[in-house]
């Protein structure tokens, strides 16, 4: 945003016209002569978040804000400025991405460094909102707390289990169901189903290692592999998670592409474009638990060595997963005519062998 406001209005009202960086996506390259211009766009949510120090010297809030902002060397993510409020001396700043540098360890920087000064911290504000998930990192930094997991928080529990995520009744009532569908005599769900069930549960397993590595000093080297593979983590578990409802349709419509070929001229069609798709879900499948293993591989040297047998069931799941899937895309390349498709498919299954 501060690009594209550089200059103020003034500014932009000459430069839109003759810089084609400045050129807005939609509408004409000029501002209104009294409205100006509307900025739209998207990012992480911003934190704005100030320090007292114990004095009403402003240079020092000053100095302390120039040594905790990235531009000046400081941490990433973090912008700063000096203020005298309130007859305080104020460290005011923006946090552009809390979860790369969360909100304690800009109130730790602070700390110390105002102590080079011989002053402290005596209170701090959250100008606006807030989101949970940083107070709740800032709580497991400053306690301390082992094994911590934010469905401890009695809050975060109660919404879970309104909102569906969890269970009442133990973990046992959760996975029910749906163990008792694939024990149903019926067709679906089946193999397929069980087998991206067994990927998302890898996928978590990995999540949940990462994230209670994340942050603790011992793995602090490695924050920005461990923040990359839990939101890749994230999107696979939603993935593979989608792809056990997606499987069992893709079998429905197989069998009820059979029943209307028996009165179309166009059978071969309405069958082949039903397997297709029956054929691409367990695919995707394999290659979305694939990446599970990978990345929960790469994850063991860089992770808390006292969860090494979660890593080492994920990956087991995540391989039977794979295994799992590609039963099912042979059984369906058995019954296809299509054989461009099917040599693509073969080509891309041959990839996910060990």
């Amino acid at each position: 945003l501060e690009n594209v406001r550089r200059g103020q209005f003034e500014g932009i009202r000459e430069d839109i016209a003759t810089n084609p960086s400045r050129k807005p996506d939609f509408g004409d390259p000029r501002v209104h002569p009294t409205a100006g211009a509307t900025v739209v766009g998207a990012r992480k949510f911003l934190i704005a978040y100030n320090i007292f120090l114990s004095t009403p010297e402003v240079d020092i809030a000053k100095k302390v804000a120039k040594a905790v902002r990235f531009s000046s060397g400081g941490l990433r993510y973090v912008k700063g400025a000096g203020f005298l409020v309130r007859g305080l001396a104020q460290v005011s700043m923006n946090l552009t991405d809390f979860e790369q540098t969360p909100i304690h360890r800009v109130f730790e920087f602070v700390k110390r460094e105002a102590a080079r000064y011989g002053v402290a911290p005596v209170s701090s504000e959250i100008v606006g909102l807030i989101p949970k998930k940083a107070l709740e990192s800032a709580a497991e930094w400053f306690l301390q707390v082992e094994n911590f997991d934010s469905s401890l928080i009695l809050e975060n529990r109660l919404t879970a289990v309104v909102g569906g995520k969890m269970a009442v009744g133990g973990l046992r009532s959760g996975i029910e169901p749906f163990v008792e569908q694939l024990a149903a005599p019926i067709a679906t769900p089946g193999g397929g189903s069980a087998a991206a069930a067994s990927g998302a549960m890898a996928a978590a397993l990995a999540t949940m290692v990462v994230s209670m590595s994340r942050g603790k000093k011992a793995y602090l080297q490695y924050e920005r592999e461990l923040s990359d593979a839990i939101a890749r983590l994230s999107q696979l578990r939603e993935e593979l998670k989608g792809a056990i409802d997606a499987d069992a349709e893709s079998y429905n419509a197989v069998m009820k592409a059979y029943k209307q070929a028996k009165n179309s001229a166009d059978a071969d069609g309405i069958i082949t474009a039903a397997l297709r798709q029956a054929t691409a879900v367990p695919l995707s499948v394999a290659e979305r638990a694939r990446e599970v293993a990978e990345i929960a591989e790469r994850l063991k040297p860089i992770t808390n060595s006292n969860m090494k047998s979660d890593l080492t069931t994920g990956i087991a799941l995540a391989r039977a997963a794979i295994e799992g899937a590609m039963a099912n895309v042979e059984i369906n390349l058995e019954s296809l005519k299509d054989e461009p498709f099917v040599a693509e498919v073969r080509k891309r299954a041959e990839a996910l062998r060990p």
